[in-house]
């Protein structure tokens, strides 16, 4: 069995596990230690699961289990992986107020929201946030996106915090163009669809942020060609081909782009890297 786990306020903890075949139960004397949180996990692999005395279900793969931890459950996997959000009861269940009428949620990997509360866990898990500030944040949009997610499978619906959802899809669409950096054929189109949202809405949501999101990828590729020229030595590529690797197709608008956002040209920049490095 091997694990890592990090906390966040709120009594929220992002873990990833991976076991050997293993049968395991919440009892009802491991229930004296208090614990009420949520725990919302998804596995790689199909496995069983029971929760207060019921029948046991199987589970696919990639579906959404939510289980109070204050009931009675047992479980048995397979070799498997396993991704865990745990989230405070009393603050989800402001959110979703009908969530405790059943033991537990089931949720299929298909269900709206899914890929936005996975896909958000993920990036938490790349790069826990440091600092009190964002890691409050991060803490706040996980309750949010849970109960994105929960709407629909919960009778009485879920009251979202709609500005933390739109936080949440616009740093999903900042990674994915930090992704694709490279690629010149990438564009708001290609964002879109691959958020399943269409490109007036990603427009909105970088324009609240007062940028487009041509500026943002625009942006990106110039701070990626200056922190290549900051590691470049004078055998390496050429100042056009460095542009080109970096998404752009016409190097007279890379050089107009780079000097208007670092008031330098490039062969600048190269050049006092070499002077600071043999210094």
């Amino acid at each position: 069995m091997e694990i890592a786990a990090f906390g966040l306020p709120d009594q929220v903890t992002v873990a990833t596990g991976s076991y050997s075949p293993i049968y395991g139960a919440r009892t009802r004397e491991l229930l004296n230690d208090g614990r009420d949180n949520y725990l919302l996990t998804i596995h790689t692999r199909e496995h069983e699961v029971s929760v207060d005395g019921r029948k046991p279900m199987t589970v696919p793969a990639g579906n959404l289990m939510l289980i109070n931890e204050a009931i009675c459950s047992n479980f048995q996997l397979p070799e498997t992986a396993v991704k865990v959000v745990s989230l405070k009861r009393s603050r989800l269940a402001r959110l979703v107020p009908r969530i405790e009428v059943e033991a537990f949620h089931h949720i299929p990997v298909v269900a709206p929201g899914m890929p936005l509360l996975t896909g958000y866990a993920d990036i938490l898990r790349e790069n826990p946030p440091q600092g009190e500030q964002a890691r409050q944040i991060a803490a706040n949009h996980l309750h949010d996106l849970a109960a994105l997610v929960l709407d629909g499978f919960v009778n009485g619906g879920a009251a979202r915090n709609e500005v933390g959802i739109r936080a949440v899809r616009l740093d999903l669409i900042k990674k994915e163009v930090l992704r694709h950096l490279q690629d010149p054929d990438f564009g708001i189109d290609a964002a879109a669809r691959r958020q399943g949202i269409t490109p007036r809405y990603i427009q909105r949501l970088f324009e609240a942020e007062g940028v487009t999101f041509s500026e943002f990828l625009r942006a990106s590729r110039l701070d990626m060609a200056f922190r290549l020229l900051r590691q470049s030595t004078s055998g390496e590529s050429t100042i056009s081909a460095l542009a080109y690797d970096c998404g752009f197709r016409d190097i007279s608008t890379f050089n107009r782009g780079f000097q208007r956002r670092y008031g330098a040209t490039p062969s600048d920049v190269r050049a006092d890297t070499m002077r600071r490095r043999y210094d």
